[in-house]
């Protein structure tokens, strides 16, 4: 019959399985930060909502980089970015530069102050 309805109230229409990252409304995949954490042995336990947060934070930090790096370019005059432009943006940044202070972007010299 039309308009009829199941027992719990909800329409007869089934219902969608969703990722966890498409229900966390991410671009950064959560199941692929539980893989790397469970691989690399880092805890005992991990709690699923762990496991969204980092991948929002890997995705904000990410963004955050080519932000940046993508106004070094403008300000260059490129239309693309380099690792150049990613090295300055993250040096120029005085919380990302705290950040990433000891990693190493392959293929850029550092300027010798």
């Amino acid at each position: 019959m039309p308009g009829m309805q199941s027992p719990r109230g909800s329409s007869c229409r089934q219902s969608q399985t969703h990722s966890r990252t498409a229900r966390a409304e991410l671009a950064f995949s959560v199941s692929h930060m539980e893989r790397l954490l469970r691989d690399g042995h880092y805890a005992q336990r991990l709690s699923s909502s762990a496991l969204v947060f980092l991948a929002a934070i890997v995705q904000y930090l990410t963004s955050k980089v080519l932000e940046l790096a993508g106004n070094e370019a403008q300000n260059s005059g490129r239309r693309r970015i380099t690792q150049e432009q990613v090295d300055m943006a993250v040096h120029n940044n005085a919380l990302l530069s705290g950040f990433f202070g000891t990693t190493t972007i392959s293929q850029v010299a550092l300027a010798q102050e």
